[in-house]
Parts: structure tokens; sequence; C-alpha cells
């Protein structure tokens, strides 16, 4: 009798496990919201906490210092501006010091956040976004140009607005995006912004083009009632938690090109709390957070059958009304932490950090763990975004004293040739490249020059290599630390110059057999 054996699965996050952080690194006495509304009513980077918070009249919520924990003063200053609830909030990925609000007032509000310690309420935003004439229940950051918000109203609208402008109050949106006959209940970006998929009360996920509002794909699926959609980064699928038809919690995976079916579906009990999907596309792995319990289940992606391979499941007493997430450059490396969630759990008032660690017995920094992942500067204007250029994020290691990952504002320069970071990227998507950033075969024999970056630039524009590591303006190192840290970034730079280099000559290779094939083809070879 042949024996049975399971298919095993190699997998370094295999043993991944939450810790929830200890009582007085818990943020304790926050006023936590009581709204229904479904969002996550929580906001973190790597120097605050924002969260949306019960107030008599108006909206408003509070933004903490990250390293506040323990007790909070009652009469901690407010960030209160809006004349109706708060029902999303989110940091600018670009500036730790910037926030955007969307309240039942009907309005979206920029603020500008002290660096110094709060003493008192903030009531006039930096910028007032006026363009809904319902409430407006969901904002989102477009990912790599700087200064594009996305806004979505009950009156059935998606808003784009370019906030590089001097005016304080914008009343007219650059597009009004106008392909939902409902609520929009969720939006999501994939790696570059050049696609936004949303789901919406009508049951579908949409598929659209940012930019010009083209439905792309629809998907109405009968039997999953969609309300989150995630993109999995670059692995050109969807995700998306919901409802079966016996009203049973589910999840389903969807190819990006084909929505007429999803590639799986599951269902995971008959809780009714909503499911808050995450995404790390560094590790793939997809948290599934559930409100009103206080699980966190956990998955692997694969590119491949069955593309969802379950790992574990974080488990907790205390329910979650809301869910906060720090990006990955304010995760404590040291400790091998790969994702930390700020769980929200208002019948006791409290924000309960949540870290997912990789257990390693080294204390050194763990390469194959951290690759490297989106750092804190744009890789477009909003203008250059808004006449139709795509670009993937710009990179960073999170290997500590490796260079840029702090997140101020920094003077975009126009740049004439690709950063290795984009190249990289665009390599990294199964080997194609946008159409817009193809090279003609005319341009392939100089694509060697590219990398003589130094001679090509103007004399007044500074090289800036794709680590955020810039060799004119760098000081040369006065200590043996300083020396070493130089010595990796240099390291690293040439690897990924190592790697351009062989990609290029793959590429030449191919184009060369093309050429053979085409002169066989025509019989004058």
């Amino acid at each position: 009798m042949m024996s049975w054996h399971p298919q095993y699965r190699s997998s370094k996050f295999r043993h991944v496990y939450g810790k929830a952080a200890s009582k007085e690194k818990c943020y304790d006495c926050v006023p936590i919201t009581r709204n229904v509304h479904d969002n996550h009513f929580c906001a973190v980077n790597p120097h605050f906490i924002a969260v949306v918070t019960e107030c008599a009249g108006g909206g408003a919520f509070l933004v903490i210092p990250i390293h506040q924990t323990g007790k909070l003063d009652p009469h901690y200053p407010k960030i209160c501006g809006h004349k109706g609830n708060v029902l999303d909030i989110k940091w600018n990925p670009f500036n730790d010091f910037v926030i955007a609000s969307c309240s039942e007032d009907a309005t979206v509000k920029i603020w500008d956040i002290p660096k110094q310690l709060l003493t008192r309420n903030i009531t006039s935003p930096k910028k007032e976004l006026l363009g809904h004439v319902r409430r407006v229940g969901l904002i989102e950051w477009h990912p790599t140009a700087n200064n594009i918000l996305f806004s979505s109203g009950y009156d059935y609208k998606i808003m784009v607005w370019n906030l590089d402008t001097k005016e304080a109050v914008i009343s007219n949106p650059v597009k009004i995006l106008d392909a939902h006959k409902d609520v929009v209940l969720s939006m999501s970006f994939n790696t570059d912004g050049s696609l936004l998929a949303t789901a919406c009360r009508d049951r579908k996920i949409r598929l659209i083009d940012p930019r010009s509002g083209t439905v792309l794909q629809e998907a109405s699926y009968k039997s999953h009632r969609v309300n989150k959609v995630l993109f999995l980064g670059n692995m050109k699928k969807l995700f998306s938690t919901g409802t079966s038809r016996w009203n049973n919690r589910q999840i389903a995976l969807w190819d990006q090109n084909d929505l007429s079916v999803p590639l799986l579906e599951e269902d995971l009990d008959g809780s009714s709390g909503l499911l808050f999907p995450f995404y790390d596309s560094d590790t793939h792995m997809l948290y599934v957070v559930g409100k009103g319990d206080g699980n966190i289940r956990y998955y692997e992606i694969s590119p491949e059958k069955p593309y969802l391979n379950y790992l574990m499941e974080y488990r907790s007493p205390l329910p979650q009304k809301g869910i906060g997430m720090m990006p990955k450059r304010g995760l404590e490396v040291s400790a091998c932490e790969i994702f930390r969630f700020y769980k929200l759990i208002p019948t006791k008032s409290l924000i309960e950090p949540i870290s997912m660690i990789v257990p390693r017995r080294s204390e050194s920094y763990q390469e194959d763990i951290y690759p490297l992942t989106t750092g804190a500067q744009p890789a477009l204007t909003a203008q250059e975004w808004l006449n139709g250029v795509n670009k993937g994020p710009l990179l960073v290691s999170l290997r500590p004293g490796s260079g840029a990952v702090n997140s101020l504002p920094q003077f975009l320069e126009p740049e004439p040739l690709m950063k290795a970071t984009d190249l990289n990227q665009h390599q990294g998507r199964g080997g194609r490249m946008p159409l817009d950033d193809m090279q003609k075969p005319s341009e392939i024999k100089d694509s060697r020059k590219q990398l003589k970056v130094e001679e090509k630039l103007p004399k007044n524009e500074p090289m800036r290599l794709s680590n955020g590591f810039d060799i004119f303006e760098c000081p040369p190192p006065k200590t043996e630390n300083e020396l070493l840290q130089m010595f990796y970034r240099q390291q690293e730079e040439i690897r990924r110059l190592r790697e351009l280099v062989n990609q290029r000559d793959v590429q030449i290779k191919q184009l060369e057999l093309e050429l053979r094939n085409l002169c066989m083809n025509t019989g004058s070879y």
C-alpha cells in the first residue's frame, strides 16, 4: 500500500509569529472612535501614530509621537477642524509630517503636523479640498507620485487632487472618476500607481486607469460579495475579502487580466465582522485582520498554484475595531520584525502594537528577509504623473546606517536617464518593461553607455543612486563605523550595477538572435 506524503514547502516565513507589546509599550487611555464605518481609523509612520477619536461636536483625531507610549493625558491636543465625524486618515508616504483626513462634512483636509510636541489643538488645515457633495469615506495617496491624492465619496465619485499648488482651498480636482453606480468601499493601487482597483457596494470589483477613468476590467461574480480589494504588488493578482451567499466571511484571489471568475475562493468562518487585508510585497506575505475579533491570519503568496499558502493565525481575546500598519522603514530590523500592526481596542481605550517576527538566532542584519524596500522619496512629481509617466517606487536598504530612509520633502530634479532602481523594477516584472520605457533597437547599442551615468549628467545635477546614497554630497568618513557603512553601501550599488549589466547582456543577445532570425527569414542573410 502506497503511503501518502503531504507536499513539503520550504519557506523562511513558516515560523513567523505575532508578539504583542508589553503594557508599557502600548498607548493607554486613548478615546478611540465608536463610529461604525468600516475603515482602519488609524495611520502610522516612523514618527507618529494617528487615531480617529471620539469627541462631542464635529470630528477629530489624535496625533501621538510614536515613542510616547503609556497613559495619554486626557487633555492631549487634537486635530479638530472637521464639522462631521472623521472617516479616514492617511499619512503622506513622502512626508512624515503631513496627514490627510476626510469626513462626513464632505471635505478632505491636509494637515501640517509640527515637529515639536503639540501644545494646543490644531483647527486650521494646510489645505482644504472641496469637491464632493456628500460625505467622503476613503482617501488614498498615490504610491510613487508626490502630492497626488485620491478621495472617494458617497456621491459615488472618485476625485483626483493635485496638491502641488499654492492655494489653501482647492475646489477643482484634476480628474473625476465617474465609473461607479454605488458607494466605493475600497481602493488599492498597483506598485507603480498605473492601475487602481476598487470594490463597490454593487458587489463588483473594477480595474480602472486612474488618469483617464476608463474601466479596464470588471468582475460581477455573484457568489462573492466583495468588501475590500487589494493589489498584490507586481504579482498581477488581486485579493479580495467579502462574504459568500451564505454570509460566511470569504477571501478570493483574482487574475488582474481576467476578473470573470476567481482563481481561488475560500470561506473562513461565520463571523460578521469585516476582513481587512494587508500585503507585504517584500516577503510576499498576506495578512487578513478580522474586525470585531482578535485574530490575524497570515499567508504566503506564490505565483503558481495553490497561490495562497496558509502559515498561521495570531489569536487574541481582545477584539480589534481598527488597525494601523507601520511602513517597512519604521520596523526594528535587529529583532527580525517584518511587519507591525497597531490594534485599536476601544473597550479598553488601548492601542496595542503587534510585531510579526521571523525567529532567528543570529543578531546580525538578516539580508534575506529584508530586500530593498520602498523608501520615502517620490519617484515622480505630480505633474509628471499627470502627464502620463509611470515609475516604480525608489528603493532603499533597511540595513542600519545604509542611508536615506527619512521622510522629509526634498526637491525633485528632472532626470534625463532612468534610475537603476526603475530598470531593475521593470525587469523584475516578469522581464517586461512598460511600453513607454521600452527601448528601440537603435537605443540598445547605447545601453552600456547608460552605466557611465556620471559622464552624461549635466554638471549642475547630482547623480542620485538607487539606494539613496549620493557620492558627490557625502562627506568623507571620519570613523571606522562610517567607513564600514560607506563600504556596505558601495558593495550594494556594485551588486545592483552588475545585475544591470547582466540584464543588458541578455537583452542584447536576445535582440541579436531576433535580428539573425529576421535576416534568415528574408533570405538576405
